[in-house]
């Protein structure tokens, strides 16, 4: 199947070409999705439903297809994207349902836990030809993330991405969008982040706009290094925490006095608030 109207790149090249973020936020059960497509129709955004593979392993084709039916119903254009697909059998159940015909727009193969880049490319290779073939774009990451989040193995030996070796390996791997290692990392930064502009804009210069970035390990950056990783080439930005922690947090309040539906209402308008912030900080609003 080709890959010529996949929803996630058609999503991306638009943001490619006109110097804008997308947001990828990681949603958990349906009050996530529906606030995100909410938020993305209001704000005249395009978006991408993000999950993680413990959510996909909970729900199986049924959540899948509901999240499909929610983005690609919607008014804007909204994909659906399985993250950090490490373990086989999370690759498998995702390919899988492809076959029965419920497949992702979009998937990330993650071999990052590799120890060369030749290893990396062994192991996500096979996976990539075959979802390509099911229509399902895949990202890969070169390079490694420190941390973990939301069920995946937590990483404590990073390595920056080396910008000289990012052609070779997208050509050996054959995706379709890169997740670098920039000195971000999945979870909580100790420390201030301190990102290597450098190696981005070097990206962004070896794949002129035909391989779009994705930015990982996003929890707490301030709104400038937001803005200036995407001027510096990044299209996709996955946000994880942003959304959750004040949605989960106010849905608990709620359910302490209020009764079911209006605490599931609030919590929802909650997680939207957010995702709008997001659409108007990356520059998404208003170009759908």
């Amino acid at each position: 199947m080709s890959l010529t109207n996949n929803r996630t790149l058609a999503i991306l090249r638009k943001a490619e070409a006109e110097g804008y973020g997308v947001l990828a936020q990681a949603c958990y059960d349906a009050n996530c999705v529906i606030g995100l497509v909410r938020a993305a129709e209001r704000s005249r955004s395009p978006a991408i439903i993000m999950m993680f593979p413990v959510t996909l392993q909970f729900g199986k084709g049924p959540w899948l297809q509901f999240c499909l039916n929610a983005a690609h119903q919607a008014s804007v254009p909204i994909s659906v994207h399985l993250d950090h697909a490490t373990d086989p059998e999370h690759l498998e159940l995702a390919l899988s349902l492809a076959e029965q015909g419920v497949a992702f727009d979009s998937i990330m193969v993650d071999a990052s836990h590799a120890e060369t880049d030749e290893e990396n490319i062994a192991l996500a290779r096979p996976y990539v030809e075959r979802a390509e073939k099911l229509g399902i774009a895949v990202e890969v990451e070169l390079g490694r993330l420190e941390g973990g989040e939301a069920g995946l193995r937590m990483i404590s030996d990073a390595k920056l991405t080396r910008p000289e070796k990012a052609l070779p390996f997208i050509e050996g791997t054959g995706a379709r969008v890169l997740a670098p290692s920039i000195g971000n990392l999945h979870g909580s930064y100790i420390n201030p982040p301190n990102f290597k502009q450098d190696i981005l804009r070097d990206l962004q210069q070896t794949f002129q706009g035909s391989i779009p970035l994705c930015l990982h390990g996003t929890d707490e950056l301030p709104d400038e290094l937001f803005k200036e990783c995407i001027r510096n080439g990044i299209s996709k930005i996955n946000i994880n925490s942003w959304g959750r922690d004040p949605y989960a947090k106010k849905l608990a309040e709620g359910l302490k006095n209020k009764p079911f539906p209006d605490a599931v209402e609030g919590a929802t308008k909650v997680f939207e608030s957010v995702c709008e912030r997001f659409f108007t900080l990356f520059g998404s609003a208003g170009k759908a």
